[in-house]
């Protein structure tokens, strides 16, 4: 049997979009995908994209923040990049990877109060949801 399609979710620092991407994939295509995250650079896991996922019933919280070079090696079957800079300094991959692009606005970025914050971070969170579950019906489907 052949072995499930490798995802790589590409972002700046692999802190916030990449990892709600991540964690959605990996509920919603479980044995049909192996999905992995990556930046840039790294930002280390961020707090509230752990906590909003929460939220949502989606354990982000032993996820990693890691380097995209760590996956050279990994057979890719597509790359989704989720911020314009991960696309525009994206390494080279085999031409075998599909690429696919999305712009997520950075939740990292939001100001405000903490109650503010909180609610950038669902808004893009619910935008990555939405995302996901077109690609999972667009290139997965059941």
């Amino acid at each position: 049997m052949a072995s499930p399609p490798n995802i790589l979710v590409l972002c700046t620092g692999n802190s916030c979009r990449s990892q709600l991407l991540h964690g959605y994939l990996q509920q919603l295509l479980s044995e049909r995908a192996a999905v992995y995250s990556a930046g840039v650079e790294t930002h280390g896991l961020n707090p509230r994209a752990v906590q909003v996922m929460a939220e949502d019933g989606v354990d982000i919280a032993h996820h990693t923040s890691n380097h995209v070079e760590e996956y050279a090696a990994v057979p890719f079957a597509y790359v989704l990049t989720v911020c314009d800079h991960a696309q525009e300094v994206c390494p080279v991959f085999p031409s075998s990877a599909q690429k696919l692009h999305h712009n997520f606005p950075d939740p990292a970025k939001a100001t405000g109060s903490a109650e503010e914050v909180l609610g950038q971070f669902r808004a893009v969170r619910d935008q990555v949801k939405a995302y996901a579950q077109d690609f999972a019906r667009q290139y997965f489907p059941a």
